[in-house]
């Protein structure tokens, strides 16, 4: 009971705290906690944006790696972190995908963690085998619906950003294709190769040497914009197939009761850091594109993510984890 009363005046205070606690912060090292292992786009890009925090706040900004439960271990951890702004979440569009795929969570996604900004904006591509007699999207939906269930795609995880790209693409096609799993990116593309899957929604960075080499092709463009790398490949909507947008994103999250002014030092400090011209060009390297939003900004886009999410889980039949 005291450690309650306890914790419920801590959180007391800092929702009183004048603008003037911003100017203090931080008061001690930052920790971002990825929900993925070292080494990954997510990681890569933590550390990247971690060091430009340090080089213009001062303190060390500690990256700490705590994967599982498809991201929520990370997110759980932070939401019950202390509520002072100095412990941060990075994380994926997933974040907008859990409350869908999972019949209970040790936190609420929605009362329980405050956005701070998008980082960045990662693409995807529609993908196929060069044996596919289709070159864009409208040849690739007019084979399938010649061809209802006969045709199939790959995935990495049931419920990931691609996979639900893919669910959402049959939605908006009205396409009849079948789904089959592969434990990563490595044997997919393999599958993808040697045409035993004809299509798969693949994240950019992973696709484009494998593009060069002519070993698969690119059909379209998941977002909603063009991509630099690819500046002739056009969207799925450009094919015909209107407001369909489907990317993947990082954002910063902070937990519920961190002070509205620490939230927005933080979101000015992070956007100073990604205007960096060296953090843009690693971000470009990623294939990622700087986005920067403002917490209200990003607050509005995950909200609306966790509906369309939802949506295309139902769609899919994808039974809670």
């Amino acid at each position: 009971m005291r450690r309650l009363i306890r914790s419920a005046t801590a959180l007391l205070i800092l929702a009183l705290a004048p603008p003037s606690m911003a100017q203090n912060w931080p008061s001690k090292p930052l920790k971002v906690v990825i929900p993925f292992a070292p080494g990954g786009a997510v990681d890569s890009t933590g550390r990247v944006i971690g060091a430009k925090l340090q080089e213009i706040l001062g303190q060390p900004v500690i990256i700490e790696n705590k994967p599982g439960v498809g991201g929520n271990l990370a997110a759980d951890s932070v939401a019950k972190s202390d509520p002072d702004g100095h412990t941060i979440l990075q994380t994926t569009i997933g974040q907008a995908m859990s409350p869908s795929l999972y019949k209970q969570l040790a936190y609420n996604p929605d009362k329980d963690l405050i956005p701070v900004t998008q980082l960045v904006e990662t693409g995807l591509l529609l993908v196929a085998t060069p044996k596919l007699e289709a070159e864009d999207l409208k040849g690739f939906v007019a084979l399938a619906k010649a061809k209802p269930g006969a045709l199939n795609y790959g995935n990495t995880g049931v419920g990931n950003p691609l996979h639900l790209a893919m669910e959402m693409l049959k939605r908006d096609t009205g396409i009849d294709i079948q789904a089959v799993p592969f434990r990563g990116d490595a044997p997919l593309n393999t599958a993808l190769i040697a045409g035993d899957v004809q299509v798969a929604v693949v994240p950019v960075a992973t696709a484009l040497a494998l593009i060069d080499a002519k070993q698969i092709k690119a059909l379209a463009v998941t977002t909603a914009k063009r991509i630099p790398r690819l500046p002739d490949l056009p969207t799925v909507a450009e094919q015909g197939v209107k407001d369909f947008a489907a990317d993947s994103w990082q954002g910063f999250f902070v937990p519920a009761g961190t002070p509205q002014a620490i939230v927005t030092r933080l979101y000015e400090t992070t956007k100073q850091a990604l205007s960096s011209p060296e953090v843009v060009a690693r971000m470009k390297s990623f294939a990622s594109e700087v986005i920067a939003s403002t917490p209200a900004e990003f607050a509005a886009k995950y909200k609306a993510d966790t509906a369309k999410y939802a949506a295309i889980i139902k769609l899919a039949n994808i039974p809670p984890q």
